[in-house]
């Protein structure tokens, strides 16, 4: 059996193009009106630089702290969020590309563990954050609520 050594460290990454000004897509991360309707069920506020939040998933009984590192109107928001121990680090940025659309691309860091650890992470993270780039793409683009962060892990059938 062959074991997985990683040669530095992981960045899980996942991107999307969202036919919508770079200022709304921005605005759907940082307003958690609407948020809300794409990602989270709820949040203790908006993404401003310095703002401590909490953020909550009703469906699975999870929640998150989150801190807000850095803003730039329409084109960036980086925070850390998980656990006091072992924050990761999200950011996420917005770059208009032709014809009103923005280049949305989320880059999430900082993992530590194992190996086998990272890889699951990275994983996770890549599919999590593509599944919430699909719904905020439907709800800009055609106004349609996915769901799909919500239906992702379904109670037991």
């Amino acid at each position: 059996m062959q074991t997985l050594q990683l040669t530095q460290a992981p960045a899980a990454y996942a991107c999307m193009i969202v036919r919508t000004p770079a200022e709304t897509a921005f605005q759907a991360f940082a307003d958690p009106a609407v948020t809300t309707r794409l990602w989270y069920s709820k949040s203790s506020g908006p993404m401003l630089p310095g703002a401590e939040l909490r953020w909550e998933w009703e469906t699975y009984g999870a929640s998150v702290q989150v801190w807000v590192k850095a803003v730039q109107e329409g084109r960036l928001i980086r925070f850390e969020w998980g656990n006091y121990a072992q924050p990761t680090t999200v950011e996420l940025r917005f770059t208009p590309i032709a014809g009103d659309a923005t280049f949305v691309e989320v880059t999430e860091t900082g993992y530590q563990g194992s190996g086998d650890d990272t890889l699951q992470w990275v994983n996770d993270t890549v599919g999590g954050f593509t599944t919430v780039l699909c719904a905020l793409k439907a709800l800009l683009e055609h106004g349609i609520e996915l769901n799909a962060v919500s239906d992702h892990h379904p109670a037991p059938l």
